[in-house]
């Protein structure tokens, strides 16, 4: 990947996490920080963040770390463990590459919120495609 705006750039079409409030704070190769402003809408029944918000979020994370650098990579498999109820203040995904190589990488993306707790524990594999991400235009 070029640079943060390019991420930033190809990731502002991806319209479910930037509807639900989330973006992307950070990239690097094989490396993504992404944080979600906790709202009303983010909770369940029970008053607390809904699983389906702190699995995008990872998720959001997931997706620019393995598509960092500027090949197609697309989840094969993922999974979260949620250790922690989260309730108010700003959720914050950090995706670390664990392996790559030419087809598959693997990722664990750690969600803390605002005391640097973790609530949730995301691992996610990729399938790497030989085609680039394309960037829209500036």
């Amino acid at each position: 990947m070029e640079n943060m705006d390019d991420i930033q750039r190809y990731f502002s079409q991806e319209c479910f996490a930037s509807n639900s409030g989330m973006k992307i704070t950070e990239v690097s190769e094989g490396y993504a920080k992404a944080e979600m402003k906790i709202e009303k809408r983010h909770h369940n029944i029970l008053g607390t963040v809904h699983g389906g918000a702190i699995f995008t979020l990872a998720d959001m994370a997931f997706a620019a770390a393995s598509n960092s650098y500027g090949t197609v990579a697309v989840a094969i498999n993922a999974d979260i463990s949620f250790v922690k109820a989260a309730i108010e203040g700003t959720l914050y995904a950090e995706a670390k590459e664990t392996s790559i190589n030419p087809k598959i990488s693997t990722y664990v993306v750690n969600i803390t919120d605002d005391q640097g707790d973790i609530v949730a524990i995301f691992n996610g594999m990729t399938y790497r495609k030989k085609n680039k991400i394309v960037i829209p235009e500036k």
